[in-house]
């Protein structure tokens, strides 16, 4: 016994000098890994960055252009920046040389994506490769202009039902929090036009703890901003991380896996089955049902709840973000909404519902759309992982590994105007030609104040 104690000391001693190297070792990698990123990113330029967090505090606003224009003035096509002292990524501006050569590879989605599978599964936003590209071409056929023609009744009796509600809220008070109904709206819509779901999002008792957990997004882009959270030892002791794995639980149960059930359960009613084969086109969910049954283990049902979490995830919560700001920007502007208001009116009248045809007849209304999602977008950037290297015609190259992301505060940077003219960024030989340049005028542009 009395040995043993006395080698206490000695094996706390031992685990202690075990902890100094795995701590000198991880400092020498990380050593290594920024010196590798130094020299292969040499020749592209980057702004003054702080010596720990780097750039990674200069993108907290969407709407802010000072990091973009920053960018802008040392590269108008490429530029590099560091997200804290080991991480890097490209800011792509405009290069068609490099989106061409991009498109000849198999970009990969950044790893950092991986912190929306447990909300959403491994569907479409997270594979990569010949799996990404067999379910993404059977996917398709669900996005014809021909499917999402007569769903255009539907959308009108969701937003009906959205502003019967808002006018008995209005007479109690002025003030309305829009978000919260737009984001159920947008909800009951792809419910129903690509899941054939007969019950309603925006009157449904039980229906709101999906769009809360949807708002877990916002913890995913704090996450991936924050080093010291991007690993799970760091981040899950965090309320964050508590609040992430409770309101996940509450998505797949409450949601989607009654509405796959529910689908499934009519498809395999007597005469169902053929009836929805003689469509000639099949909506979103009955492509994936058809799919599994008959193709038997190649779409587990796994592989099916995923793909209808990513697409109700991406497609209501961000449509939800782009109504709202779009409201925004046209109460922002009132001379707007009012010729928007009577071009509306003037085809409609007060009481004629919508229809596919319509909308070819709105030309204003479609600008001021189109110009408040330039202002807001709803998606903050788009981003691609180098599968293979990529050099360029001046001899520089970017590694494999490499992400590289398009920031969506590009289109609202005057550095990006006083670079490139509408017209090269629009792909149009004339001004006219673009229905969203129409609103855009560029001596006002250069006044404009953030």
């Amino acid at each position: 016994p009395i040995r043993a104690l006395g080698s206490v000391p000695g094996l706390l001693h031992v685990a202690s000098l075990f902890r100094l190297l795995l701590l000198l070792l991880k400092a020498a990698q990380l050593y290594l890994r920024r010196q590798w990123l130094l020299k292969a990113l040499q020749q592209f330029p980057s702004p003054p960055s702080h010596w720990l967090y780097g750039h990674s505090r200069e993108g907290g606003s969407a709407a802010s252009a000072v990091p973009t224009n920053r960018l802008l003035e040392k590269d108008p096509a490429l530029c590099f920046h560091w997200l804290w002292r080991q991480q890097t990524g490209i800011y792509m501006y405009y290069s068609p040389y490099f989106l061409t050569q991009l498109r000849r590879t198999e970009p990969a989605f950044p790893g950092i994506h991986k912190f929306l599978a447990p909300l959403i599964g491994c569907g479409l936003l997270l594979l990569n490769g010949q799996t990404w590209f067999q379910r993404r071409r059977m996917l398709t056929p669900a996005f014809h202009y021909d499917i999402l023609k007569p769903y255009v009744g539907l959308m009108a009796k969701s937003v009906q039902v959205m502003l019967d509600k808002w006018e008995q809220l209005v007479a109690q008070d002025p003030r309305l929090e829009i978000v919260g109904p737009v984001s159920l709206m947008t909800l009951d819509t792809i419910m129903k036009c690509a899941f054939s779901h007969q019950g309603s999002a925006q009157t449904d008792g039980n229906s709101h703890s999906y769009p809360q957990a949807i708002g877990l997004s916002n913890l995913f882009i704090s996450r991936v901003r924050n080093a010291f959270l991007l690993k799970g030892i760091t981040y899950r002791p965090r309320p964050g991380s508590r609040l992430s794995r409770r309101t996940c639980k509450l998505v797949q149960p409450h949601r989607t896996d009654r509405v796959i059930q529910l689908r499934k359960a009519q498809l395999q009613k007597q005469g169902e089955m053929e009836n929805v084969r003689k469509k000639r086109h099949l909506d979103f969910l009955d492509i994936l049902l058809l799919a599994q049954m008959e193709k038997g283990n190649s779409l587990s049902d796994t592989d099916l709840r995923a793909e209808v979490d990513t697409f109700m995830f991406e497609g209501h919560d961000t449509t939800a973000s782009g109504i709202s700001w779009i409201l925004y920007a046209l109460a922002s502007h009132p001379e707007h909404q009012q010729r928007c208001r009577e071009e509306i009116q003037g085809l409609l009248g007060d009481g004629t519902s919508i229809t596919w045809d319509h909308l070819d007849q709105m030309p204003y209304t479609t600008m001021c759309i189109k110009e408040a999602l330039r202002l807001y977008p709803p998606v903050p950037g788009v981003s691609r992982e180098l599968s293979k290297p990529i050099t360029f015609p001046d001899g520089r190259s970017l590694p494999a590994g490499m992400s590289v992301t398009t920031p969506t505060n590009l289109s609202i940077s005057l550095k990006t105007w006083e670079i490139r003219h509408p017209h090269e960024l629009a792909h149009q030989p004339h001004l006219q030609t673009h229905s969203c340049l129409k609103l855009i005028d560029i001596d006002s542009l250069f006044r404009m104040r953030w």
